[in-house]
């Protein structure tokens, strides 16, 4: 039972009712709620109290243990707070502890929970952060910092009909936590440690209770900085990897993002992806990364068959831009590239989060020409039913269940369905992460259409990849795949 509808409850008996002529209806709800209120809101700033925010920690575990998404806790205490209200008097403190609570409200997500714990100490509560540690780290780090923004901003006292401006600082300390091996009681010691470890470094100061977390955090705060420098300085590359035919032919290929970093060399998306989602960078990346596989895939014409394609990936935050479908177009006209040489492949996450969007853009789109491919197919909740709906082309089988096809049953039958399905739809299959001939041969075998991974080729910077569409050869070749 909510611990807060309890404490009302027991409160009940004791408030006189309406047939003790006392009360009207009306008013013992009203006395009610005000017993409500003053149990579990904060007077002064209206925000939730240390007992609503307990109650609401003991919740966020039980959460998280059935959905497996990390939450975090920040606690968060004004730097020399105490000085101001001995130099100006508790009124001008406590309206000023009203502008934090003011602003906390401003950043904070609908599904999170700020409290005041007392004197100038406030909590906040965030909910579903990821189920992937790494990711949930980077959004825990980022809300953080949207946080010590807002409180370190000047206040305007003319504002506030207060006599000067203020700026105020504070210690950030941030845990993270998933399920209920953690009490309360120990998440709000640890989330303590970590503030005061932050007060203790200056003003301003962010500190997670992990230092691992801390030193992982700081690294992608650096690398933040360094992607947003890679953009202008023309950093990411595009990598192909060549799709083929059951016969060895190139019929298309894949364009996979690189960074190549000024010190750290040759850097993988899966390291720098997840992060430019987070904070929008990927809208960018993505605008980038079609321009120029448009542009390489206009200068290949005289190298490349009729039904030849190059497959994009799209993210989600791309896709879901109302603007996505006349910003493709123009990339497509600017590089002067047939439409139907191009085709944008989608996760089924993406594909189910809005149906109807997500038909009406790529029925849009498919008038011009361009194709669709179901990327990662199986790792997802994809029903037929809503699968033959989709104005699709081709499917993609995860590479997950090509690695062991060989050895595990389970990954042979999936892999025969999904072929099955593709066929049943009018769709082509291509498999992804094919690395041996027994592999190949078993694809062949059952009916699918295209093939993708190390057997044939590894990804191939634009200049390697060209050459060998020049050369025509069939793969796989020892000299491409060496």
């Amino acid at each position: 039972m909510n611990s807060s509808h309890h404490i009302v409850n027991q409160a009940s008996p004791a408030t006189p009712t309406a047939d003790s002529g006392c009360c009207s209806p009306d008013k013992l709800a009203t006395l009610e709620a005000e017993i409500h209120r003053l149990t579990f809101y904060d007077r002064l700033t209206g925000l939730a109290n240390r007992h609503l925010f307990y109650d609401r920690l003991e919740q966020a575990g039980a959460v998280s243990a059935r959905s497996g998404c990390y939450c975090a806790m920040l606690l968060l205490d004004l730097d020399r707070f105490k000085g101001i209200n001995d130099l100006w008097g508790s009124r001008v403190g406590d309206q000023l502890l009203q502008i934090v609570a003011a602003r906390l409200r401003t950043v904070v997500r609908a599904c999170d929970t700020i409290a005041r714990r007392g004197g100038d100490e406030f909590a906040v509560l965030f909910l579903n952060l990821s189920d992937n540690a790494e990711l949930a780290v980077t959004r825990a780090g980022r809300l953080a910092e949207k946080i010590r923004r807002t409180i370190t901003a000047p206040i305007c006292g003319s504002e506030y009909e207060m006599d000067r401006d203020f700026h105020l600082s504070a210690g950030f300390g941030v845990v993270l936590f998933r399920g209920q091996e953690e009490s309360a009681v120990d998440l709000l010691r640890y989330a303590d440690t970590a503030m005061c470890h932050a007060k203790e470094a200056g003003p301003g100061n962010i500190r997670f209770f992990d230092p691992a977390i801390q030193i992982a955090l700081e690294e992608s705060e650096a690398m933040l900085q360094d992607l947003r420098q890679a953009l202008h300085q023309d950093e990411l590359v595009l990598h192909y990897q060549p799709q083929t035919d059951g016969n060895g032919h190139i019929v298309g290929a894949e364009a996979l993002v690189r960074w190549h970093h000024p010190r750290q060399g040759l850097i993988a998306p899966g390291h720098f992806i997840p992060l430019a989602e987070t904070n929008g960078l990927i809208l960018s990346i993505g605008r980038r990364v079609l321009q120029q596989a448009c542009a390489a895939a206009t200068r290949w014409r005289r190298y490349i068959g009729a039904d030849w394609q190059l497959a994009v990936n799209v993210s989600a935050r791309q896709f879901q831009q109302q603007t996505f479908v006349d910003e493709v177009r123009t990339i497509v006209a600017d590089s002067s590239l047939e439409p139907h040489r191009l085709k944008l492949e989608l996760t089924e996450s993406l594909v189910l989060s809005d149906i109807d969007d997500t038909i009406a853009k790529m029925c849009a789109l498919r008038e011009d020409g361009i194709g669709f491919a179901m990327d990662d197919f199986g790792t997802g909740h994809s029903s037929l039913a809503k699968l033959k709906h989709l104005p699709l082309d081709q499917l993609k089988i995860d590479r997950s269940f090509i690695g062991d096809l060989e050895t595990t049953p389970q990954d042979t039958a999936i892999t025969r369905a999904i072929i099955a399905m593709g066929q049943a739809l009018g769709l082509e299959v291509v498999a992804e992460g094919v690395e041996t001939e027994g592999q190949s041969d078993f694809l062949r075998r059952h009916g699918c259409h295209g093939f993708q991974g190390y057997f044939f080729s590894k990804p191939l910077p634009e200049a390697d990849f060209e050459q060998l569409l020049q050369v025509g050869v069939r793969l796989p070749q020892a000299a491409v795949c060496g």
